[in-house]
């Protein structure tokens, strides 16, 4: 059965706060060998920036982060036991799953709003968003990664997101849910059989976004590596209240534990190192 769909307002988020470190760390020292990441889990811009110039209504929409996938971030590694790293920094300001190389790594347009504070950036303001934000971000990942590897764990890289239920004024996204992957499709595989089997969502296969074009912190610390990886999206509307948060993540705890217990890459060696 199909859970209920939520059609609440958003919960209030923060728009402009300082930021006295660019990533939040849940359960570090717990021993999963599963590591959840939330690229786009807030919406903080430091008050340097002047909120990039914008509305307060617009750093609470979609551009600025994913809905939801905070809570569900916070909810699952406690319900699971598992380490998790989140980005404290909007998307708005830079965007931790983009390449430094992407054209849209500080968004001068999303969706159709312009973003005052990124146009025409110098080559050293960028460097600086880069290395203080972006780079902070990755690096705090990567340490999580690594601590679960030497503890003699093979880590997975599961990634959060959330997604719109339409896009710049289109068509409705038949997805309900969606799994990513790029190099490595072991744990998407999995999901995405498990969730045709124990639900009736539409499952996306690398739908809305293809995690070959999508994927920069997936393939940055799992893929690389060899390491299992995988994104899970869910779409936002199902994620606007924390009765909606609180059935998505007894779902995808299940979901995650029967992965654990039926496929086997999380104790034999990665591809490589």
């Amino acid at each position: 059965m199909k859970l209920p769909l939520v059609t609440i307002p958003p919960l209030a988020r923060p728009v402009a706060v300082p930021l006295s470190t660019p990533f939040v760390q849940y359960n570090p020292a717990a021993a999963s060998p599963l590591v959840l990441v939330c690229d786009h889990a807030s919406a903080a811009i430091p008050e340097t920036y002047d909120r990039l110039g914008l509305d307060g209504p617009d750093l609470a929409r979609h551009i600025a982060l994913d809905i939801g996938a905070a809570r569900l971030t916070e909810a699952l590694a406690e319900r699971l036991g598992a380490p998790a790293v989140m980005a404290a920094f909007s998307r708005l300001l830079i965007d931790p799953n983009r390449s430094p190389e992407e054209p849209t790594l500080i968004p001068e347009v999303s969706d159709g709003t312009v973003i005052p504070g990124n146009l025409n950036l110098t080559h050293g303001e960028r460097a600086t968003r880069i290395a203080e934000f972006h780079e902070a971000y990755h690096q705090a990942v990567a340490q999580a990664m690594r601590k679960q590897r030497d503890s003699g764990l093979v880590p997975a890289f599961v990634g959060i997101h959330s997604f719109t239920p339409c896009m710049q004024g289109g068509s409705p996204r038949p997805w309900e849910v969606a799994l990513l992957w790029n190099r490595d499709d072991r744990l998407a595989r999995f999901m995405i059989g498990w969730l045709r089997e124990h639900t009736d969502f539409t499952v996306g296969e690398n739908e809305p976004y293809s995690g070959a074009v999508a994927g920069y912190s997936m393939d940055r610390h799992g893929g690389a590596h060899g390491f299992p990886n995988a994104v899970i999206e869910i779409r936002q509307d199902f994620l606007e209240d924390e009765a909606g948060i609180a059935d998505w993540t007894e779902l995808l705890a299940r979901m995650l534990a029967d992965m654990q217990a039926a496929l086997s890459p999380f104790s034999q060696k990665p591809i490589s190192q």
